[in-house]
């Protein structure tokens, strides 16, 4: 990682601490001098550690405005990484994405916040939103108009780590089930993986910086592969091959809305299949010509996080995190 600007004393408030990439931000900021604040969930396991980090705890909500009071208190810039990526109900999406990011910005400008830094999504520049792309997209919106408070806005691609990158684990999964996989359409859409390591690098780059005020960056990987490509390199990681099988995404997108009829928790989602053929081939050269942002190589980035070892051992526990979970 790069020089960090320190924080001499500076507190930091970060939602979404509890996540995979919450926790490797917090870890950063407290390494660069910043004191920390951290929102949790109430009983989140990972309370603890946090704590012996030298984080402060608030327990709170982002959709839950009362649950924020006071949490913004004293506190130069916030982060804002909580989210809901995957869930069965598209209501969760305004909820905790939208209204959630409402309530933090709210809280941050009572308390005088000076700067917030807002961790958005890939998806806002699908052709066709998603319900959770469009929740993403209206919070950019709210994070903008408050203009009593500094901003930067990130935009990371597909993220990936050892044992996160929910998105990622979840393709894995799939990948790993069947010697011939039901692929949805051709496979062609470009994407960035981005290594949760270089997320961080760039977050801690921003805190305190004025040539980032009122910027959106892309933090993305540097590599553009298509995601069938990026599914052959992760099963090759584990000593696996597949044979993929095009399914056309009209008869795709048609299955959804049955199985929505249905089920309450169908196997196939709009929100699914958007990720699956939309391009999310985001240019991070902004972020790397002013913020020094440097990511690794794809392969770089899977060999560190990918051995050979069973696909059971990297499956994700559940379909919906909670609403504390990792930005995409």
């Amino acid at each position: 990682m790069g020089a960090v600007k320190p924080g001499d004393g500076r507190t930091a408030f970060v939602t979404g601490a509890a996540g995979v990439m919450g926790i490797r931000l917090v870890r950063g900021l407290i390494d660069a001098g910043w004191k920390v604040r951290a929102l949790v969930l109430p009983g989140d396991r990972m309370q603890r550690h946090l704590a012996q980090m030298g984080c402060e705890i608030r327990e709170g909500n982002v959709a839950d405005a009362a649950s924020l009071r006071g949490v913004c208190d004293g506190v130069d810039t916030v982060y804002h990484l909580a989210a809901v990526i995957i869930s069965h109900d598209p209501s969760v999406f305004t909820r905790v994405n939208r209204d959630g990011t409402a309530n933090v910005v709210a809280e941050a400008v009572r308390a005088g916040a000076r700067h917030l830094i807002y961790v958005s999504s890939a998806s806002v520049t699908y052709p066709k939103l998603t319900r959770y792309g469009q929740s993403k997209l209206d919070a950019e919106g709210i994070v903008k108009s408050a203009t009593s408070m500094l901003y930067t806005i990130v935009r990371p691609t597909l993220v990936y780590d050892a044992g996160g990158g929910q998105e990622v684990l979840m393709y894995l999964d799939y990948l790993g089930r069947f010697p011939l996989v039901p692929f949805i359409g051709t496979g062609r859409a470009l994407k960035r993986p981005v290594w949760a390591g270089d997320i961080m690098d760039g977050l801690l780059r921003l805190a305190g910086n004025p040539v980032a005020y009122g910027k959106t960056y892309n933090f993305s990987g540097p590599d553009a592969v298509t995601i069938a490509e990026l599914g052959k390199k992760l099963l090759a990681l584990h000593g696996l091959r597949r044979l993929f099988v095009p399914i056309p995404v009209v008869l795709c997108r048609a299955l959804a809305r049955v199985l929505a009829r249905v089920m309450t928790r169908p196997p196939l989602t709009p929100n699914a299949i958007a990720g699956i053929v939309n391009d999310a081939n985001l240019d991070p050269t902004l972020a790397m010509r002013e913020l020094g942002y440097r990511p690794i190589s794809l392969d770089e980035g899977l060999r560190r996080c990918f051995t050979v070892k069973s696909l059971g051992r990297q499956r994700p526990t559940a379909l919906d995190p909670k609403p504390e979970g990792n930005p995409p």
